[in-house]
């Protein structure tokens, strides 16, 4: 049914053994594994597990870091992901030695435990690409977390006499700050799976930051609207500098001249083409990549869709209906976009003999139903990729009510011989049927409209049969034809037509 269509288009998604070279060829993941391996077969820790001031200039010098100024700060992170995700395992003092370490008393290196190669790190090595696509998942979700957190020097000034930290006044609530993250990413995902060929495409900043603040009804933002989206993109710009490491994006951050620019409002300058002028959505795009451009990986796409599915959304994957019933496939592809539905009938169709498809095809495209018309629909575009084996099962409902026409159409596409003509009874039938269809698929579309003029113009008497049509829709579909035609004679023709339809119902 319609209505229990997946709420978000399915994503393609790369086979595990892609994804996983991709999350190990990812910097942040890269440079964790090559720490586990160099911390062992045991390395002294500092307290929390760090690594101890001349260590972490030793892992940015074995990382390739040691001539960046931030390398240290590299090596940090890196260390950080590899205690998170397991790929080292930090030994904490026993309780004896943590009160000793409390009165002072701990080796003069600073050290208080160990730090060993985990089990994760030898799954990188023998486990299957699942067991590395956990392994970077559990990283992402801990970076995702840092990514949401306010910053640390904010945290540390508004600590209290108490100890306690004031959420309020440093303008920071977790929930929200995660809900708009999550948000960001959610909508990232949405454009992939809307428009694959355009997958690759980065999407401006200032158009991430507007869909997220800008009502749906406001016309043009308001002063206070522009500052707050000015505010979300300084976040956004850092959280994207964070998550590019993790191979969840690609990111072109913010020029840093834009930034130094912010005024003291916190709006960036309204120059002339700046994407926060009238438009925020639509920026000019000699400046696209100055305001920050962004997408997401294919391994983003694994990411996010991920952390849907454990939130309980329905984020389906192209290939997800290949071991389920017809019935199922021809009621999900209307909702799909056309290049993931073709490829969704196509690993459908790969699962079965062109003969059985056909059948099974067939048979669930039967009915009376108000979603019969689309799932004809769905299984004619599925069966126009059948071969030619196909033929004996469409020749079988030549004289089927429901399945006539479209099997006719289908013979008469592959050019097989005698087809027999369809009776005007027919021909009426499977007309009303095709445009319930596309009513039901796209509305009042600008191809239906097309479609009711032609119909129109071929047979100049098309109201004076089609109202005794036998089929569910007819009545609509001929009040649709009103709506739909430009000359008021024949509009007035077909609203006649519709009412008779409904008399003799």
């Amino acid at each position: 049914m319609p209505g229990d269509r997946p709420t978000l288009p399915p994503v393609r998604l790369r086979s595990e053994a892609e994804l996983a070279r991709d999350a190990l060829s990812a910097p942040l993941l890269a440079r964790a594994v090559r720490l586990a391996r160099w911390a062992g077969p045991q390395r002294p820790v500092a307290a929390g597990g760090v690594l101890t001031e001349p260590d972490l200039r030793a892992a940015a010098e074995h990382l390739g870091l040691g001539a960046d100024e931030d390398g240290p700060g590299y090596a940090a992170e890196a260390w950080q992901l590899a205690v998170d995700t397991g790929l080292i395992e930090v030994q904490e003092p026993a309780p004896a030695a943590e009160a000793a370490a409390a009165d002072g008393d701990v080796d003069e290196d600073g050290t208080t435990g160990i730090a060993t190669p985990g089990e994760e790190l030898r799954l990188i090595t023998e486990g299957s690409p699942r067991d590395v696509l956990d392994i970077w998942l559990g990283g992402f979700e801990t970076v995702l977390a840092d990514a949401a957190a306010p910053d640390l020097a904010e945290i540390v000034d508004q600590i209290g006499d108490d100890g306690e930290i004031d959420l309020d006044e440093i303008d920071w609530n977790p929930e929200e700050e995660a809900e708009f993250l999550d948000g960001v990413l959610g909508n990232l995902y949405l454009l992939t799976a809307l428009d694959e060929e355009d997958a690759g495409r980065a999407v401006p900043l200032p158009a991430l930051a507007a869909a997220m603040i800008v009502p749906e009804d406001m016309e043009e933002p308001t002063d206070d609207i522009l500052e707050e989206i000015s505010e979300a993109m300084v976040r956004l710009d850092d959280q994207f500098r964070m998550l590019e490491p993790t191979g969840l994006v690609e990111y072109q951050p913010v020029d840093e001249a834009l930034i130094e620019e912010v005024d003291g409002e916190g709006r960036f300058p309204e120059t002339a083409g700046s994407p926060l002028g009238s438009d925020p959505l639509g920026p000019d795009e000699d400046d696209f990549s100055r305001y920050g451009m962004v997408r997401l990986t294919p391994l983003g796409v694994f990411g996010v869709r991920n952390r849907m599915l454990d939130a309980g959304i329905d984020a389906p994957a192209v290939g997800d209906l290949a071991d389920k019933g017809a019935e199922v496939l021809l009621d999900a592809l209307p909702g799909h976009p056309e290049t993931a539905a073709r490829a969704e009938a196509e690993q459908w169709l790969a699962r079965r003999t062109p003969d059985a498809a056909a059948r099974e095809l067939l048979a669930a495209a039967r009915g009376d139903d108000t979603s019969a018309p689309l799932r004809r629909l769905a299984c004619q575009q599925t069966l126009s990729l059948v071969g030619d084996a196909a033929e004996p099962a469409l020749r079988e409902v030549l004289d089927d009510r429901h399945l006539g026409g479209l099997a006719r159409v289908w013979l008469a596409e592959h050019a097989m011989p005698d087809v027999p003509e369809p009776s005007e009874e027919m021909v009426f039938w499977l007309t009303v049927d095709t445009i319930a269809a596309q009513l039901a698929a796209e509305g009042d579309s600008a191809e239906l409209r097309e479609l009711v003029r032609g119909l129109v113009e071929q047979s100049g008497s098309f109201f004076d049969s089609a109202w005794r049509v036998d089929h569910p829709a007819t009545a609509e579909v001929l009040e649709a034809m009103g709506r739909l035609h430009p000359d008021k004679k024949t509009a007035k023709e077909a609203r006649k037509a519709a009412f008779k339809a409904r008399s003799r119902a």
